[in-house]
C-alpha cells in the first residue's frame, strides 16, 4: 500500500525558519485585503485563532496531550481527540515536514501505547500525501469518478432534500449536528465528514460533486485533494475507496461514536432534553426523535437497498 511505501522513505528535514526578511524600501507595499475587498460578507463562523504563532501553539499541545492518545480518541467527536491541525497544514501556518519531525521525535519518548497513537497519526499524514498524489497523477478527479467503472452512474437531482442536508435539518441527528458544526465554526469533525458525506451520497442519492463543492465553500481546513479524496471515498467511487456496498448507517454511528448523546446536543440544542437511546434510534411511524424537530426526510434502510439496486444497476449496463 501507498501508506507502506511512504512511510519507508526518507523525509527531508525542515528548513530552518529565517532570522529576517527584507523589503527593499522603494517597493510600495498594499494594505492586507479584506472580504470586503471581493464584495463578500464577513465570515460568521467561530474561527480558530489565525496565524503561525497559534499554529505552532496548538501543534506543541497536540503533541504534549493528544497524539499519544490519539488512536483510542480520534473517531469520537464529543472528545478533544483530534490533532485540530488540518488547517495550518492547508495555509502553510506548519509544514508536513516540521509536523512529521515533530511526531516522530514525540514518539521516541512515548511509551508502547503512545507510540501506537502517534502512529496512527502518522499515517493519517500518509492519507494526506496519498490523496495530493492521486490529484497529481489523475488531475481528472476532480471533475469525474477515479474509477471509471462509476463513471455516468446516476444521482437525484438535489431539491429540497439537499437543502435539508446543508442547513443540518435532515431528521437525523449525528448528521445535522455535523452540518452545523460545519456552518458554525467552518470546522466538522472527520468521523462526521464521513457519515455526512455517506448519507449525501448513499441515503440521498445526490451527486458527490455537489458535496465535495459544499464542503470547500465552508471548511477552513478545505483542501481540494483531501476534500476529493475524502468525498469519492465515501461515495464508493474513488481511489481505495469504501465499496459501494458498505453503507454507513447515521443512527448506528451516532450510537457507536456518540454514546451519551453529547456531540448531537452540542451542536442539536433543539435536543438538549432528548436521551441518547431516542437519539440513535429511528422514530416510528413517520415521526420525529423530539417535538420541534423534523422527522427524518427519508428511511435508511429503505435507501440502503435502493442504492445497492443503483449500483448493481450501473455495473450491468456497463457489462
Amino acid at each position: 500500500p501507498y501508506s507502506r511505501n511512504w512511510l519507508e522513505l526518507g523525509k527531508p528535514a525542515p528548513v530552518a525558519q529565517p532570522s529576517a526578511l527584507g523589503t527593499p524600501p522603494d517597493i510600495p507595499s498594499l494594505d492586507l485585503p479584506e472580504v470586503s475587498h471581493w464584495n463578500l460578507p464577513a465570515p460568521s463562523a467561530d474561527l480558530l485563532p489565525a496565524g503561525e504563532k497559534a499554529a505552532r501553539q496548538r501543534m506543541r499541545e497536540a503533541l504534549r496531550r493528544k497524539l499519544t492518545g490519539y488512536e483510542q480518541n480520534r473517531d469520537f467527536p464529543a472528545r478533544a481527540g483530534t490533532s485540530r491541525l488540518s488547517q495550518d497544514l492547508r495555509f502553510g501556518l506548519i509544514s508536513i515536514r516540521t509536523l512529521y519531525e515533530q511526531a516522530m521525535e514525540a514518539r521516541a519518548g512515548a511509551d508502547p501505547a503512545g507510540r501506537k497513537g502517534i502512529d496512527v497519526f502518522i499515517k493519517e499524514l500518509a492519507w494526506r500525501e496519498f490523496y495530493f498524489a492521486i490529484l497529481h497523477h489523475f488531475p481528472e478527479v476532480l471533475d469525474r469518478e477515479f474509477n471509471p467503472d462509476w463513471r455516468g452512474l446516476w444521482w437525484a437531482e438535489p431539491g429540497g432534500h439537499f437543502e435539508a442536508w446543508k442547513e443540518g435539518r435532515t431528521g437525523f441527528p449525528i448528521v445535522d449536528a455535523g452540518m452545523r458544526e460545519l456552518l458554525a465554526t467552518g470546522f466538522m469533525h472527520n468521523r462526521v465528514r464521513m457519515i455526512t458525506a455517506m448519507f449525501l451520497t448513499k441515503d440521498l442519492h445526490i451527486d458527490w460533486r455537489l458535496g465535495e463543492s459544499f464542503f470547500m465553500q465552508h471548511l477552513t481546513d478545505g483542501e481540494i485533494a483531501s476534500n476529493n479524496g475524502g468525498w469519492q471515498w465515501s461515495a464508493g467511487t474513488g481511489a481505495d475507496a469504501a465499496p459501494y456496498f458498505r453503507i454507513q448507517n447515521p443512527w448506528t454511528q451516532a450510537a457507536r461514536y456518540d454514546q451519551d448523546g453529547t456531540y448531537i446536543r452540542r451542536w442539536v440544542p433543539e435536543l438538549a432534553a432528548v436521551e441518547a437511546k431516542i437519539l440513535h434510534t429511528p422514530p416510528r411511524n413517520g415521526g420525529s426523535v423530539a417535538p420541534g424537530y423534523p422527522a427524518p426526510i427519508v428511511d435508511h434502510k429503505t435507501e440502503r437497498e435502493r442504492t445497492l439496486e443503483i449500483f448493481k444497476r450501473h455495473r450491468g449496463e456497463r457489462g
